[in-house]
C-alpha cells in the first residue's frame, strides 16, 4: 500500500508548556487532559505560603502577550525545581517517584529582574491562554488534531531539546552553556542524505541546526534556505522535499526591526501566530496537501506552568558526561498534528502496552517517525528506538479532513518601545546569549562552512548585532 503522505514539515517553536497555550482548548471533554482551574502552585514568602492559582483573563493586552516578563527559568537546575519543589536543584536532587508540579512559581520568583528592572510577578507562569487569546494554533488544534501526551525530551533548555529532535540524543549536556563544541551526534538529516532523500530548513535569521557538525559540509549548507524567500513559493508548486524543517525568528533585526516571531518571552504571540498562519496556509494551497503532515511544537516549556508530571524515558545511550542519563521527559508541550489524514477534533495519544502504560510523544516521535515513512533504516539511538511513531495517528482513511482552506490573520507590527526593549533583552537572554555563539563559532570556521553558508551567517549575524567578540555567559 503507498504510504499516505509523502512530505513532513515540522515548526518548532520556544519555550511554551501545554497548559500554557493549549490548557483551556477542550474544558469539558473527558479525554483530553486540559485545565480545570483548580490547579494551584505554592509561594513560599516572610514565612507563610501564598496559593497562586491559574488564571486567565477576558483581554490579550500587549504586555500579556509578551509575558512573562522577565523570562522564567530554563536552566536543569531550575526545571529540577519546577518539577520537584524549589529546593530540589541538581542531577540527584529531586524526589522519588511522580513529580509534584510544585515549584513553578517559588522558582520564578528566585530570578533576576527584568532588563529595566522589573520584579517577577507570581501569578507570570501560572497564566494560561483561552483559545481566543491564541486563535490559529488553536483554530489549527480544533480543525486536526492536538497530542496532550508530547513532552520535552528532556528536562532541560533549548539546545538539549533541539539537539534532541535532530539526533535523538543531546549528547550528554543538560545547558546550553558552556558550549561543548564540536556536536557531533549524527543527525537525521545525514540519514536522509545517505537514503537519497531531500531536505531543507527554512530559516529567518540564525539557524539553531547549524550548530551540528553534520550541517558543515558544502552539501549540507545547499539545504538552508530563507523562509521568507523560498519556503511560500516551495509550498504553492510543490517542491517541498521530503523533510522540511522550519526555524522561526530568534533576534531583532536591526535593519527591518522585526522581532522574534519564536514566542519565547517576553515576545508577543502574534508573531509567531503570524508564522503559523503562513505555513499552513502555504502548505494547504498547495498541490501536495493531501500527501502533508505538519507537526506544530515547542521544545521546552520555558519555565510556564503544566500539571501533568512527566514520566521516566529511555536513556538515548551516553556518554553523559554532565551526570544525567537522560531517563527522564521534560515538561508536557504544545504538539498540533495538522494533515488531511487527521480527523477534526482529534486528541492524540500514542497506543498503550498490556499493562496500561505507554511511552509518549516526545520530540524522538519526528525521527521515528520519518526513519520509518523514508525507510533509514535502524534508529539514530536507543530513544528514537523507543518513541512512538505518528504514522498510526494518519490511518487507513485516507486524506478526508481538507481542513479550513485559508486560516486568516491581521499582521501586527512591533512599536518602537517593543523593538527598543527587546534589543535590550538580546543583549541580556540566554538564548540570544548561546545562540549569539553559534554565530562567532560558525563565522571563524571557514575550513568547514561553504562559502554561501558562512555568507548567510554573517549577514543574519550582522543583521542581529552580533560580532565575533561577542560570546554566550549564562545560558
Amino acid at each position: 500500500m503507498a504510504a499516505p503522505i509523502e512530505h513532513i514539515v515540522v515548526l518548532m517553536l520556544e519555550n511554551r508548556s501545554f497548559d500554557s497555550m493549549l490548557g483551556w482548548l477542550y474544558p469539558d471533554r473527558p479525554d483530553f487532559d486540559g485545565l480545570t482551574g483548580r490547579e494551584t502552585n505554592p509561594w513560599h514568602r516572610d514565612g507563610g505560603v501564598v496559593t497562586v492559582p491559574v488564571w486567565n483573563d477576558l483581554g490579550m493586552s500587549r504586555t500579556e502577550a509578551r509575558g512573562p516578563d522577565p523570562d522564567p527559568g530554563e536552566l536543569f537546575d531550575d526545571i529540577e525545581a519546577q518539577l520537584w519543589g524549589a529546593d530540589s536543584v541538581g542531577i540527584n536532587g529531586h524526589g522519588q517517584g511522580t513529580p509534584s508540579m510544585s515549584g513553578f512559581v517559588d522558582n520564578y520568583m528566585r530570578q533576576p529582574r527584568s532588563p529595566d528592572g522589573a520584579e517577577p510577578n507570581p501569578a507570570a507562569v501560572m497564566h494560561c491562554h483561552s483559545p481566543a487569546q491564541v486563535p490559529i494554533l488553536s483554530l489549527l488544534a480544533r480543525s486536526f488534531g492536538v497530542s496532550d501526551r508530547w513532552f520535552a525530551s528532556a528536562p532541560c533548555q533549548t539546545w538539549p531539546n533541539r539537539f534532541f529532535m535532530h539526533t535523538g540524543t543531546a549528547g550528554g549536556w543538560v545547558n546550553n552553556d558552556p558550549p561543548h563544541w564540536p556536536y557531533r551526534m549524527p543527525t537525521i538529516f545525514r540519514r536522509l542524505s545517505d537514503h537519497k532523500r531531500d531536505w531543507a530548513i527554512y530559516f529567518h535569521d540564525l539557524p539553531n541546526t547549524a550548530m551540528l557538525a553534520d550541517m558543515w559540509s558544502k552539501l549540507a549548507t545547499t539545504h538552508f534556505r530563507l523562509f521568507h524567500k523560498q519556503f511560500e513559493q516551495d509550498a504553492l508548486n510543490g517542491e517541498l522535499p521530503s523533510y522540511t524543517f522550519i526555524e522561526p525568528r530568534y533576534f531583532v533585526s536591526r535593519v527591518h526591526n522585526k522581532i522574534p516571531n519564536d514566542q519565547h518571552p517576553p515576545t508577543n504571540l502574534v508573531h509567531a501566530e503570524e508564522l503559523i498562519a503562513r505555513t499552513y496556509n502555504a502548505l494547504r494551497q498547495g498541490p501536495k496537501w493531501d500527501k502533508t503532515l505538519l507537526v506544530i511544537t515547542y521544545d521546552e516549556h520555558g519555565g510556564l506552568y503544566d500539571h501533568v508530571p512527566p514520566p521516566s524515558a529511555t536513556p538515548p545511550g551516553g556518554p553523559y558526561p554532565d551526570g544525567f542519563t537522560f531517563d527522564r521527559f521534560g515538561v508536557r508541550v504544545p504538539a498540533v498534528i495538522v494533515s488531511p489524514h487527521i480527523p477534526a477534533g482529534s486528541v492524540l495519544r500514542p497506543p498503550l502496552d498490556e499493562d496500561g502504560s505507554g511511552t509518549p510523544f516526545d520530540h524522538t516521535s519526528i525521527i521515528k517517525t520519518v526513519q520509518e515513512l523514508f525507510g533509514l533504516g535502524a534508529p539514530l539511538t536507543e530513544r528514537v528506538a523507543a518513541a512512538p511513531s505518528l504514522l498510526p495517528l494518519l490511518g487507513d482513511a485516507g486524506p478526508t479532513n481538507a481542513g479550513p482552506p485559508r486560516v486568516d490573520f491581521v499582521p501586527v507590527w512591533p512599536t518602537p518601545a517593543e523593538v527598543q526593549r527587546l534589543r535590550k533583552v538580546d543583549n541580556e537572554s540566554g538564548l540570544q546569549l548561546s545562540m549569539s555563539g553559534i554565530a562567532a563559532t560558525l563565522l571563524g570556521t571557514t575550513a568547514r562552512v561553504a562559502a554561501h553558508f558562512r555568507h548567510g551567517i554573517r549577514k543574519t549575524a550582522s543583521s542581529a548585532g552580533f560580532s565575533r567578540s561577542r560570546s554566550a555567559t549564562r545560558p
